[in-house]
């Protein structure tokens, strides 16, 4: 936990290598002090075919931020900046960069050293 989940064009992996970009969210959330550095996990999915922006082909970043609830709305948007900042400065040519943050219930998650 937690869980920075990347959609992306592919032409995105042509623009910088993917560990560039999986680094930079993964160093975002760390200098949050939100979390635990061996805890943030960053995933990379490119899309080369069935995706649109505004309706066109155009480069797109998209990140799915999945954390534990407890953090408040201002440390939120405070990691939302800090993720974006970043990939504004390795991709300043991307048109369309965002991130959303959704809280995990900490009564309903589980994972394996749990059960």
């Amino acid at each position: 936990m937690p869980h920075f989940v990347i959609d992306c064009s592919e032409n995105i992996l042509k623009l910088n290598a993917p560990e560039k970009t999986l680094l930079a969210v993964h160093e975002a959330a760390e200098k949050s002090n939100l979390f635990d550095k061996g805890d943030i996990k960053v995933r990379l999915n490119p899309f080369k075919e069935n995706y649109l922006v505004g309706g066109k082909k155009d480069d797109f970043i998209h990140v799915f931020a999945n954390i534990m609830e407890g953090r408040t709305t201002e440390q939120k948007s405070k990691l939302s900046q800090q993720v974006i900042i970043r990939l504004k400065q390795i991709f300043p040519s991307v048109g369309f960069i965002a991130i959303n943050i959704n809280d995990f219930e900490k009564a309903t998650y589980c994972n394996k050293s749990m059960v």
